[in-house]
């Protein structure tokens, strides 16, 4: 194999890369060589900031330098990598990537791109001027990128879980292929739950209020945020602020691991052949798994409102509230509500995702010229318009299920069903009456995924977590060094297969 021609075509070819590395010709190339060298590689202009960035604590070899054999052990496994790439996107196997083929790997990753953004991405690779990619101009302009795959895209865009604003009805969070066999996916399963915990605590007074507005807020008493508040206060003091939050953030666990589970499944149920799901798909499944999850955990939703709508002294705790409904309502007391509740799922879930998808295309298409990392502040902006325009939609439907499950516990008031409960309140109170409460829940999404980030990335941190970084074409010193920590570590495994 060493002495086939491929193979000697391959090390020419090496070599002579090797050698414009190399600039000042003494056989290796230090950091800053294979800096410039990238950046003039990749067409891009060397990051002015970047040598603060660099320590000089990680650098195992104190010579700095790289000779041809490191490098060459590199490529030899960075071009086997590009070539499978070059085949999964190359869908009629013959042997080029054309526009269509590009539009379709977008499309099956959940991104809508137009034909002239396709073509501008295939002209910045096309060199013969055919309008196709074939594999020599698809390794050339990879080989020294930091692009590892097309799905980084989707990396940064994950519509991740940890925007907890106190509704569960979102669809899951994806993890790839690497995150579930390193196990990080759990990892970030529980930073998830701990964020939201942290929220939901955080910003329990605001939720309480929206719970006691809905049910007692009406045209007659006209009860205010700060009305509400005040009441709530006297009747109970300052702790009161925060019944129902511990079974409130005690549901946080099972509900993610159920609808993690039954999202995985389902989804594997869909997807058959294919490698990803689209937008459509996702909702589909995301609805699914919801009700799933809100089907199991749902008598600990009842509990919750009728904790947060407790009294002084009227439940000794937890156990003493659930003892007290299946006694004097029966075990169907459990599930008062629950037909609105799943319903709300369809319109929150499907307008917060599809909100979130256009928000995410019309940045890419805008803005993402070196980079699809649209930043911190970009993300959160997203999730919270998308989530907050899922609220709306499902608000009405949030309402009812909640007073449903308060019925009971309100001495004379009327026992009614969905239907009959939404006749009842837009004869009584018009649309407005389908809205109350939404202001301290509106209060409440700034603080709450705000809260939920920062302790998000804390966890994240504390259990290890992992984060990747796409590096945009002007290739700062840090990536340098992790090529260079690369082609030693091949460098290394090649050595131990020789002896």
């Amino acid at each position: 194999m060493r002495g086939s021609p491929g193979d000697a075509e391959r090390r020419q070819r090496w070599g002579r890369l090797f050698e414009e590395l190399d600039s000042n010709k003494d056989g290796r190339v230090d950091v800053h060589e294979l800096r410039q060298g990238l950046a003039r590689l990749g067409g891009g202009n060397p990051d002015p900031g970047a040598q603060q960035g660099i320590s000089s604590e990680g650098d195992t070899d104190p010579d700095g330098g790289l000779d041809l054999e490191e490098f060459s052990c590199y490529l030899q496994e960075r071009e086997q990598r590009l070539l499978l790439m070059f085949h999964s996107l190359d869908r009629n196997q013959d042997g080029h990537i054309d526009v269509s083929e590009i539009q379709q790997s977008f499309r099956a990753l959940g991104i809508s791109i137009t034909l002239e953004q396709a073509e501008k991405i295939l002209h910045s690779m096309d060199r013969d001027g055919t309008m196709t990619i074939d594999w020599q101009e698809w390794r050339d302009h990879f080989l020294l990128h930091s692009l590892e795959n097309v799905e980084d895209v989707l990396y940064f865009w994950k519509h991740s879980t940890v925007l907890d604003i106190g509704e569960c009805l979102t669809v899951p969070d994806e993890f790839s292929k690497q995150e579930k066999l390193t196990g990080m996916w759990w990892k970030q399963l529980v930073a998830g739950a701990v964020a939201g915990a942290v929220s939901r605590t955080g910003t329990a007074p605001l939720d309480r209020l929206k719970v006691f507005m809905q049910v007692h807020a009406s045209k007659t008493n006209r009860l205010n945020i700060l009305g509400g508040l005040r009441s709530m206060v006297l009747e109970g003091g300052i702790r009161s602020l925060w019944r129902g939050n511990g079974i409130n953030v005690l549901k946080i666990a099972p509900e993610s691991a159920i609808k993690f589970m039954a999202y995985e499944q389902i989804k594997r149920a869909i997807l058959g052949q294919q490698e990803t799901l689209h937008v459509q798909e996702r909702f589909v499944a995301g609805s699914l798994a919801g009700a799933t999850a809100q089907t199991i955990i749902y008598p600990m939703e009842v509990l919750k409102t009728r904790l947060t709508l407790r009294r002084t002294g009227q439940y000794k705790g937890l156990l003493d509230c659930a003892r007290r409904i299946l006694e004097r309502e029966g075990p169907r007391a459990f599930y008062r509500g629950y037909l609105p509740n799943v319903l709300g799922i369809i319109p929150y879930a499907g307008i917060d995702l599809a909100v979130y998808e256009t928000l995410k295309n019309w940045w890419l298409q805008q803005y993402s010229h070196d980079s699809a990392d649209p930043g911190i502040l970009v993300l959160l902006a997203c999730g919270t318009i998308s989530s907050t325009c899922g609220q709306i939609a499902s608000y009405p439907l949030a309402l009812v299920r909640t007073r449903m499950q308060a019925q009971a516990s309100i001495e004379g008031g009327p026992q009614l069903s969905m239907l009959g409960l939404l006749r009842h309140i837009l004869s009584q109170e018009g649309m407005r009456g389908l809205y109350r409460g939404i202001a301290p829940n509106f209060m409440k999404v700034i603080p709450a995924v705000s809260i939920s980030y920062v302790v998000y990335e804390n966890m994240k941190q504390a259990l290890g977590v992992t984060s990747r970084r796409i590096v945009p074409r002007a290739v700062s010193l840090q990536g340098v060094r992790g090529i260079t920590h690369s082609w030693r570590l091949a460098r290394r495994q090649s050595e131990a297969r020789d002896t």
